[in-house]
């Protein structure tokens, strides 16, 4: 079982909203107390929420599907249910919410960011809440609306100043070691590194992180070896730097074309061409290695980049390097903007004017029409099918909307299939004599406009 997971699928079910409460007020000598029936409760949200003490998707990756609570039904006595639990999901800060199909939805940065990623159904209205002068006393009451569902993808990004790139056992995990307090696993074979690893630096007054890319090699950017799956752990550095293995003993490797490399898979994998560089030359205390890096590091620094000699074992030459990493970061930070709370851009359903839209659609059996939209679909939703009154009022409403005009508009005949909806759709044959009226009802729980 993996220690680190920076990539998971989420499956997310919100709440069900309870249903609304038909009941009417009983007490001795008051035979007609009226509608009293509660509302339902509205079903539980999920939400995800950066924590500071986060640093991993693991628990999810084990437990990917997560479920909030429902909410319970409403009750005689103008009693409400009860909301259901919502369920707060801890993500590490830099977490990126997106959907299957690659669209970005958040990208939660900063420690208390929240996205309410699935929203709770509505409760249903109990009868007390849909009586009205024209119905006094109704014997029905609206279903509770189910919870959202679907699939997201997280993805963490870590949140650090200057990120380590180089080939396996190149010496990035003993650097941050021995400038920071981190202690990561260490070896003397490649891949000894199969996580990104953090180490929180201080140079003077300025206080920055550092975080280790797994080794990089050629061809990494199209899946070759393991940095292509952490590369987008740089992709927040202000700055990258190149720790060049002087001291290894590896046929055809070199500090320069060490570097060539590297370079040629972040332009491959994109979006670090403005990033500023600079090239650590490591293992100096090895004599061979010393000598090496000082032959190339005239060449090196000729392409523009600053160049320190340094041993992770000897610390020479950490001073030097963890100030001007300092010097970058604090040049980084100046030249950002503001810092301003963190806001999600919400994205609500556009409302039209008619707010729904009549189509015709060709079947085997002949043709049909099917209604779309917000309020049609959600009172469609509400309605409980086993109830004449209710199935009367949901006529009422949909008449009231337009829909009824809308179908005459386009050609629809007494009898022709209508579908309202999309994959959970309710059919039925359209019957144009059912008009608006639902305060002309029979007993309580019909609809005398159905029968016959």
């Amino acid at each position: 079982m993996p220690s680190f997971v920076d990539r998971v699928v989420l499956h997310l079910a919100a709440g069900n909203g309870g249903h609304g409460c038909a009941s009417v007020h009983r007490e001795k000598f008051k035979p007609l107390g009226g509608p009293d029936g509660g509302n339902g409760g509205r079903g539980g949200d999920v939400i995800l929420v950066v924590d500071a003490n986060t640093t991993t998707l693991l628990d999810y990756h084990r437990a990917p599907h997560r479920k909030a609570g429902n909410g319970t039904a409403g009750e005689g006595g103008h009693r409400n249910g009860a909301d259901g639990d919502d369920v707060v999901l801890p993500v590490p800060d830099g977490t990126v919410v997106s959907t299957r199909d690659g669209e970005v939805v958040a990208d939660l940065v900063g420690v208390g960011t929240k996205l309410v990623v699935a929203r709770g159904g509505r409760g249903g209205l109990g009868n007390a809440a849909l009586a009205s002068t024209r119905r006094k006393a109704p014997g029905f009451a609206l279903l509770g609306e189910p919870g959202e569902t679907l699939d997201v993808i997280l993805e963490l990004k870590s949140v650090a100043d200057i990120g380590l790139v180089g080939f396996p056992s190149a010496g990035k995990s003993s650097l941050i070691a021995a400038v920071s307090a981190a202690r990561p696993k260490i070896a003397d074979y490649p891949f000894t590194t199969l996580v990104p690893n953090l180490g929180v630096v201080e140079a003077g007054e300025v206080r920055f992180t550092i975080a280790d890319v797994p080794g990089l090699i050629e061809g990494a950017s199209e899946g070759r070896g393991l940095g292509h799956t952490f590369l987008r752990h740089v992709e927040r550095c202000s700055a990258l730097a190149h720790i060049i293995d002087c001291a290894t003993l590896e046929p055809g490797r070199d500090p320069l074309s060490d570097i060539d490399v590297i370079e040629a898979e972040l332009e491959r994998y994109g979006g670090l061409a403005e990033r500023p560089r600079m090239v650590v030359l490591n293992k100096i205390d090895v004599p061979e290695a010393r000598e090496l890096a000082e032959f190339v590091r005239d060449e090196v620094r000729a392409r523009g980049w600053p160049v320190f000699m340094v041993s992770a074992v000897s610390r020479e030459g950490l001073r030097e390097l963890t100030f001007e990493m300092a010097r970058i970061v604090s040049a980084a930070r100046a030249a950002a903007p503001p810092a301003e709370p963190t806001r999600l851009v919400l994205r609500p359903t556009a409302v039209d004017d008619e707010g729904f839209t009549v189509t015709r659609e060709r079947t085997h059996d002949g043709e049909r029409y099917r209604v779309r939209g917000t309020k049609p679909e959600r009172w469609v939703r509400q309605t409980d099918f086993t109830n004449d009154e209710a199935v009367g009022y949901l006529a009422d409403r949909l008449a009231r909307l337009g829909v009824e005009e809308e179908l005459v508009r386009v050609g629809a005949q007494p009898g022709d299939e209508v579908v309202i909806g999309g994959e959970d759709a309710v059919v039925f044959d359209w019957e144009p004599t059912i008009q608006s009226g639902a305060e002309r009802l029979g007993p309580r729980g019909t609809d005398t406009r159905l029968n016959g």
